[in-house]
């Protein structure tokens, strides 16, 4: 597919005219962002493609381009986030002349009724790849960056697939100060808005009313950090999310539950804790006492994984930048 080219050129030609309109995208949108992501001056005319700039830039858009045309001969359609996530990925993942994508990366698909869940990031691969062969994976990082959806992702496919009977979704209830019993309504009005975002997620991936029976049933059951204490959690695919905000007792508590035939995700942004001053965040103490014991994994995400709005990135840098500083 890579035809002869000047020194400081890469010509692709691609077989097909058909998926050639969808690489390029609407008004060329998708070359567009291509070109922006990589450095790399891209010029089409037909079904051949022209990169202009140094050898890195035309290396990293050469490879994105080869990705998208892979998805496309394997009947996948390209969005917006797909562009962004090929221009993520490594180029060493994508071998020169090849026209697809690595097999590894369709390993790290997520199968779930509605969708199919695809990492976006290098950091997203890994940490796919951490829940599929750790029992307790720790994801670390800036808000945007796919931790929690992720897990909830992995949570579901391991239910449909009858690897666990139960996916148990957890929060500390306990941010800026307030308290459940200091909110109106009864326990599930006080809950609720915590847990919003873990709703959110279970609906992406399951139908509505599927998930309604599932949380009738206690097949998913979503509750507060403060109700998990005596329990023992069995076959289940159970996930802590804003775990930074759990405090050292909690979080020894909550590892702890951990039973036969389960799997956890313990998920947190260690600069955003909402702890009372002089409260030690339970996530940062796990974070260096189960370092390097084996069986636990840690991913660690940053300002590039984010996949929120391009803005959110930049925010996340601009705020890394000045801790630093």
């Amino acid at each position: 597919m890579t035809a002869p080219s000047a020194p400081d050129q890469t010509r692709l030609e691609f077989d097909s005219n058909r998926l050639m309109i969808d690489l390029c995208g609407e008004l060329d949108a998708n070359l567009v962002r291509v070109e922006a992501g990589t450095g790399a001056e891209v010029h089409r005319s037909g079904n051949v493609i022209t990169l202009v700039g140094d050898a890195e830039a035309r290396q990293h858009a050469a490879a994105s381009l080869r990705a998208l045309y892979g998805r496309l001969q394997a009947n996948k359609a390209i969005e917006a986030g797909d562009v962004e996530a090929a221009i993520r990925m490594p180029t060493e993942i994508f071998e020169e002349g090849h026209e697809q994508a690595p097999a590894a990366a369709n390993q790290l698909e997520i199968r779930t009724r509605k969708k199919t869940v695809e990492p976006r990031s290098p950091a997203q691969a890994g940490y796919v790849q951490a829940l599929h062969n750790n029992d307790l994976v720790f994801g670390l990082g800036p808000a945007g960056t796919g931790k929690t959806y992720l897990a909830v992702a992995v949570a579901v496919a391991y239910y449909l697939e009858g690897r666990v009977d139960r996916i148990i979704l957890s929060r500390p209830a306990v941010e800026a100060g307030e308290r459940l019993g200091f909110l109106p309504g009864d326990m599930k009005e006080k809950v609720d808005p915590y847990m919003q975002p873990l709703y959110d997620a279970l609906n992406d991936f399951l139908p509505a009313k599927q998930v309604s029976k599932m949380i009738e049933e206690k097949q998913i059951e979503i509750a507060p950090l403060a109700f998990m204490r005596g329990r023992t959690l069995s076959h289940s695919f159970v996930i802590l999310d804003e775990a930074q905000n759990a405090t050292t007792m909690q979080m020894r508590m909550f590892l702890t539950r951990l039973g036969e035939g389960s799997c956890m995700a313990i998920n947190g942004d260690t600069s955003q804790i909402d702890l009372p001053r002089g409260v030690l965040s339970g996530l940062v103490e796990a974070e260096k006492v189960l370092h390097g014991v084996e069986g636990i994994g840690f991913t660690r995400f940053s300002a590039k994984d984010v996949i929120r709005h391009p803005m959110v990135a930049k925010i996340v840098r601009a705020y890394e930048k000045a801790t630093r500083e």
